[in-house]
């Protein structure tokens, strides 16, 4: 198959859902030869940060000269985004060659009375089978939904690694905050170290316990490690880490946002325990690494005059980092805010968060069969700001509020990542 009959096949699958449970990719796997057991992987769950946690985390390895792959999901504007091996993307061509090679497998399953494997499923496989066949040292491994039901559950990892925990896909994973961390709990594995950045009170205690059930030893950033936030601008921050066994003093981080800074000390304490399991990695690769920690569309400053900032805040937790990162690098701003968010999400309390601190808001539509009623939100928004309008268009939405803005104000784009992914694209960032 050449790359777009491929992905048109793979998107086809889509059509299956989500359907949760690990039956059909241990059986797929098992027909490709298991190759997740052939992997050394980091486990990385939670709701919000996995990705920017993953990132940093690549880019301090790397800077220690390991092969590093990463597996993450959603991706923003190629398939290619979500397999990389120390930065760079896969091919189109191995993507193809690999989606080729496992079509008889799906196949063959259907006839012999399994359930069809889904789409993101198929996609795990891929990442399994391709980061093993290029025999990365350590696999960066971001859970795609909730966890201990995730298809990427089936590996065993060296460390596993949890972030903030907070409400969202509440349709899947749970209405309660004990509920949602029950669920993501599912990637502790008995005896592998666990890093938390967990701040809710209830769902640490659920860790907590979880762990010592495990006997697995658990680094809570807040506890055993600490940070503290030196210098703040548009072009990063300075900060400080401290663990039991270290000081890590001014360290350069390009992201914005002090929920990155929680982020950073969490990649910094599973840094110290991969050197406890043997892993040679030194201060200076942790220093370099977050320096050039690279993670777009998490509060990106797209351009200047004015200035544009994309941020996927796609739920409660997300949106209430953005409104405090506003309030911190842009106070006195007049703000014009382009907002599209999926019908699943908690949008009356984002339109709460968000819309007192704009002088205009725009309403537009994702690109995705998810988007429900999504002129419902210019009802929420007027609640708050005087100046609303509707555009199902999300260039043209973003256009229009940049003939809104003068040259002083602030563009700020947010919402689900179907939506910021296409403004991002149309504002420049691909």
């Amino acid at each position: 198959m050449e790359y777009r009959e491929a992905m048109d096949y793979l998107e086809n699958l889509t059509k299956f859902g989500f359907n949760f449970g690990l039956g059909r990719i241990e059986e797929l796997l098992r027909r490709l030869g298991n190759p997740h057991t052939k992997i050394k992987a980091i486990h990385i769950g939670g709701t919000n940060g996995k990705g920017s946690t993953t990132a940093m985390l690549a880019a301090i390895l790397k800077e220690s000269d390991l092969r590093v792959g990463m597996f993450t999901s959603p991706h923003l504007h190629s398939y290619t985004e979500r397999y990389r091996i120390n930065g760079e993307q896969i091919s189109q061509e191995r993507i193809a060659e690999m989606i080729s090679r496992l079509r008889p497998h799906l196949e063959d399953m259907v006839r012999e009375g399994f359930e069809h494997p889904t789409e993101f499923e198929a996609g795990t496989a891929m990442a399994f089978l391709y980061f093993a066949e290029e025999k990365v040292d350590l696999l960066l491994l971001e859970v795609g939904l909730g966890g201990a039901i995730d298809s990427t559950n089936v590996i065993t990892p060296v460390v596993s690694v949890l972030t903030n925990i907070a409400m969202d896909h509440m349709d899947y994973l749970g209405n309660t905050i004990k509920e949602i961390t029950t669920v993501k709990t599912g990637i502790i594995k008995p005896g592998v170290p666990v890093v938390t950045s967990a701040r809710n009170t209830e769902a640490l205690e659920i860790i907590e316990v979880d762990c010592l059930e495990k006997s697995s030893t658990l680094t809570v950033v807040g506890r055993q490690v600490n940070l503290k936030q030196k210098e703040f601008s548009t072009e990063g921050q300075r900060f400080s880490v401290f663990t039991p066994n270290h000081s890590y003093e001014d360290l350069t981080l390009p992201l914005l946002g002090r929920h990155q800074l929680t982020n950073a000390a969490g990649a910094v304490a599973v840094i110290e325990v991969l050197q406890q399991l043997g892993y040679s990695i030194p201060e200076e690769a942790v220093r370099k690494g977050l320096a050039k920690t690279n993670w777009p569309a998490r509060l990106e400053i797209m351009r200047q005059n004015p200035t544009v900032l994309v941020d996927a805040a796609h739920n409660l937790d997300g949106v209430q980092s953005l409104k405090q990162a506003l309030l911190d690098y842009f106070p006195g701003k007049k703000v014009i805010l382009v907002l599209g968010m999926l019908g699943d999400k908690e949008r009356s309390k984002v339109v709460a968060e968000l819309t007192p601190l704009a002088d205009s808001v725009v309403i537009t539509k994702p690109n995705s069969p998810r988007a429900g009623d999504w002129e419902l939100l210019a009802y929420e928004a007027r609640k708050f700001a005087d100046k609303v309008v509707l555009i199902e268009s999300i260039t043209e939405a973003v256009d229009a509020a940049m003939a809104m803005a003068g040259e002083k104000d602030l563009v700020c784009i947010t919402g689900s990542f179907y939506m910021v992914a296409e403004a991002r694209e149309h504002v420049g960032g691909r």
